[in-house]
């Protein structure tokens, strides 16, 4: 099975060509320090780490999975050796405020190290990622007190993090949650419930695990208005800090699940387990939510990690394979066959999954710019700064999460039928990442929930359309400028159409959902959908146009990665990019047809 390899030229230049991270940082209280070298330095030391430790795991962890025996959980073999050594590289503090033991770099340093790491060794990388979830919770919310008992140790990764918040009844919709907070004489709460789908519940890489849980005190009022969020820790610590006696915590059950296998996602029973309220009462969700934006980017790593890993396995695959003869002659005449790559409808698939990494990537990487100082403006208390990039990175973030997982999925599915017949068994590794893909559409939201959360509030209740004019008027102004250079001109011109008929379809759906409020449901799968591939027709673009400039002004040793760009580019515009108005159409679809059928009359008659 092939192995892993990162991408390191292509992320070096999204950020020093396209989106110019050197005079981003240099703007950053957080990122004074962080020159290109240390910013390379870094990249290439986790490239190893992910390369030699994570990526030869991932398939003997799948095939091992998690046990559970008497209410303690085992990772396969290989984990925790590799946990140590990400332990000892200090990677878990790497975007952590120094007062706790972190490294203080820049949030976007963080995501480009997940970004490896889940391309590597997705299931892996969830058990330091939801720790991730964590610490932010506890740095914004908790009590100084809370701060200094939990952090450290999260930071430093002797102890790791969870975020409890499903149950059996109420998925997506948390003001259904029933478990419960008696409070204590001692200021403490006894927590009573169960969560489900809880990753990385029980395990035995860390010391600790501090929960983060979602329950209702008893005087709550009903719905999300009456939630309120606590600490909870598998072992309370002891007086010095230690993890000390067993809380009344415990791994149910494993869920037998499709993918990632290797990652534990348990059933975790809490009877009358001793929690610490963190921050106001009744407030639990919006504390939890606080950096949702930031998860959703982190999830959205998984629409990018498996186009990029399924892309290079076929790549490899295509250029080894051969098969019958070019429709346009023979290619390789000395051998039996043809590679595939030579093969039309294979570059096309190759291509798909080439522009989905790349250009999936290119988002991730803008919207992180954003992150940073969203994430500065929380820890420095600048609440107007904060709220601000929060509103920017809070419109692109289920475009992100949305549309890359599902491009994932294709371009996963894309890279298995490269392999053809192979791709179906396992010991070449495509099926695993198929697998391994599709929870990205489901956990942190559905797509639906994310085109909902686009549509229904980012745009129609809480901008009234204004997110979209603010982010198109963004994209218009950069394609005026371009539409003098005879190369980009068709780039720019389409982008320009692009964004007004954006703006166009805003206010159209405003306008119906005033008579048919079903018609918000009914359109966001689109309306997301078409906002992806215009956002990433922007990235695209701005990346065609540093690859012309590199090109003009004398080529050098990547003078052939420039002009893949360029051809990627054209690719994207060409043949992916049409797709946006198939669900331009369809949007403004009328809903009757969807609604008009009772759901008596949907039953199955056989």
């Amino acid at each position: 099975m092939p192995t892993y390899k990162a991408p390191l030229r292509d992320m070096t230049f999204l950020l020093n060509e396209v989106f110019d991270y050197p005079r981003h940082y240099a703007s950053l209280k957080s990122g004074a320090d962080v020159t290109p070298d240390i910013v390379d330095a870094v990249l290439g030391e986790c490239a190893r780490f992910c390369e030699d430790v994570l990526s030869p795991l991932y398939r003997t962890g799948d095939e091992e999975g998690c046990m559970l025996a008497n209410g303690e959980v085992t990772t396969p073999q290989g984990y925790k050796e590799a946990y140590r050594q990400y332990v000892m590289g200090g990677w878990q503090g790497l975007s952590a405020p120094e007062d706790v033991g972190g490294q203080g770099l820049p949030a976007s340093m963080g995501l480009f190290k997940q970004e490896m790491m889940g391309t590597a060794n997705w299931p892996f990388s969830m058990y330091p990622g939801l720790s991730l979830g964590a610490m932010n919770t506890i740095q914004l919310h908790g009590s100084d007190d809370q701060r200094q008992t939990y952090l450290v140790p999260l930071t430093e990764g002797r102890w790791a993090g969870t975020m409890c918040l499903t149950e059996s009844q109420c998925g997506t919709d948390l003001g259904q949650v029933k478990t419960k907070a008696q409070p204590q004489a001692d200021g403490s709460y006894k927590i009573t419930g169960t969560k489900i789908f809880i990753s990385s519940g029980d395990h035995d890489l860390t010391e600790n695990i501090v929960h983060i849980v979602l329950a209702r005190l008893p005087d709550a009022p009903k719905g999300t208005q009456g939630i309120s969020l606590f600490i909870v820790p598998k072992r309370l610590p002891d007086a010095q800090g230690n993890a000390g006696e067993r809380n009344g915590v415990t791994c149910g059950g494993l869920e037998k699940k499709m993918g990632i296998n290797a990652s534990a996602t348990c059933v975790m029973h809490f009877d009358e387990a001793t929690g610490f309220l963190i921050g106001p009462e009744n407030e639990g969700l919006d504390c939890m939510f606080t950096f949702m934006n930031t998860a959703r980017i982190g999830t959205a790593i998984q629409g990018v990690g498996p186009a990029e890993l399924s892309y290079q396995w076929a790549l490899d695959y295509a250029k080894e394979r051969r098969s019958m003869r070019a429709l346009s002659g023979s290619k390789e005449p000395d051998q039996i066959a043809d590679s595939l790559i030579h093969h039309a409808d294979v570059r096309r698939m190759l291509l798909t999954q080439k522009a989905f990494a790349e250009g999936g990537r290119a988002m991730l990487y803008y919207a992180a710019r954003l992150a940073d100082h969203m994430v500065e403006g929380y820890l420095e208390g600048d609440e107007e700064k904060a709220a601000t990039y929060d509103d920017k990175l809070g419109f692109l973030t289920p475009i992100l999460k949305g549309f890359l997982t599902e491009m994932g999925c294709e371009a996963a599915s894309l890279g298995m039928q490269v392999f053809g017949g192979h791709g179906y068994i396992r010991e070449h590794g495509m099926e695993q990442i198929v697998r391994d893909t599709k929870i990205a559409t489901l956990y942190e939201g559905t797509t639906g929930i994310q085109a909902l959360d686009l549509l229904g509030r980012k745009v129609m209740l809480m901008t009234q359309g204004g997110a979209v004019r603010e982010f198109t008027l963004r994209i218009s102004n950069w394609a005026r400028r371009q539409v003098t250079h005879k190369k980009i001109r068709p780039f720019a011109w389409t982008l320009l159409k692009l964004a007004a008929q954006w703006n166009v379809l805003t206010v159209r759906l405003m306008l119906i959902a005033r008579k048919d409020r079903d018609i918000i449901s009914a359109a966001a799968h689109d309306f997301l959908m078409f906002s992806g591939y215009v956002t990433m027709a922007y990235m695209w673009a701005r990346m065609a146009v540093v690859a012309y400039d590199k090109l003009e002004n004398g080529g050098d040793e990547s003078e052939a990665f420039y002009r893949a760009k360029i051809a990627t580019a054209e690719f994207y515009f060409d043949r992916l990019l049409p797709r946006a108005q198939a669900h331009a159409t369809s949007m403004l679809s009328p809903t009757r047809n969807l609604m008009q059928l009772d759901a008596e009359d949907m039953a199955f008659t056989g």
